[in-house]
């Protein structure tokens, strides 16, 4: 919480002088979560983006996509600036469990194995967004003279995160349901086994959200192409490292990573 504080007033502090920087960039980009790799997945079971993309019929490639960026730079020396920047990345899609269909008993929704039922799709919505606000130091060693501007550069920032699922849930959690193919009905612990002909488990209404910020670290590289005496264009690089701890509607899961890649364009104009 302490660092958090530190640096959010350090933000504040850094505002008033953006109106006199030396820089203002607008960029676009496509930004690709780090967990999506399959090595992450793989090695984070217990992940809500690895439980997501298990059950769910989501593609990896649909979290993937479009971000929009802009920020100010400081010409601390000829080689060196500061900049803050601030990038968003937002990503809503809806899915059906693959493994499970749901049909609608006295008892309430039941979800069953879809190997063996032709039954509704159980459908939830998952939507990820993530809000940067970055503070770098920023290196061109060939200076800002050249026909090329390649720079290098790294720095920490605060994430503002926001993960939410809305629709309806399989509670996994709840095993005492069997379905009775006789009597058509579902049966929470019966005492006579012989009723345990399927098990089967509830269908529960969703709509939970974890929001919050955290700090991450970047770092960055890229070349700006002069177009003019005081505008370039500029190709970047960057890689994002932060972990968001759930504190209310998903508190079994691992820390949500929130790092990527992104890969950004962009318009600078010098002041």
């Amino acid at each position: 919480m302490k660092k958090l504080t530190g640096l959010a007033l350090g933000l504040l502090l850094l505002v008033p002088t953006l109106a006199f920087s030396d820089s203002f960039s607008l960029r676009i980009g496509y930004f690709m979560p780090h967990a999506l790799s399959d090595s992450y997945l793989a090695s984070h079971p217990d992940s809500l983006w690895a439980i997501e993309l298990d059950q769910m019929s989501f593609a990896k490639e649909k979290f993937r996509g479009s971000m929009l960026g802009f920020g100010y730079e400081y010409f601390v020396s000829k080689n060196l600036s500061l900049a803050f920047t601030v990038d968003m990345y937002n990503k809503s899609r809806p899915g059906y469990y693959v493994d499970y269909v749901q049909f609608a008993l006295d008892e309430g929704n039941f979800a069953f194995p879809y190997e063996f039922y032709d039954g509704d799709d159980i459908q939830h919505a998952f939507r990820v967004s993530s809000t940067p606000l970055q503070l770098s130091f920023k290196i061109t060693p060939l200076g800002r003279k050249t026909r090329l501007i390649p720079f290098i550069g790294g720095g920490a920032g605060l994430y503002l995160y926001s993960v939410r699922i809305y629709g309806e849930m399989v509670n996994f959690g709840d095993e005492s349901w069997f379905y009775d193919f006789e009597t058509d009905a579902a049966y929470s612990d019966p005492a006579d086994p012989d009723l345990r002909d399927e098990h089967v488990f509830p269908i529960e209404p969703v709509n939970g959200r974890e929001k919050g910020s955290v700090i991450g670290y970047h770092a960055f590289a890229g070349f700006q192409i002069p177009i003019g005496f005081r505008a370039t264009i500029e190709a970047e690089v960057r890689y994002h490292s932060a972990k968001a701890e759930f504190k209310e509607w998903f508190l079994d899961f691992d820390d949500f990573d929130l790092g990527g890649l992104a890969l950004t364009v962009g318009f600078n104009y010098w002041f």
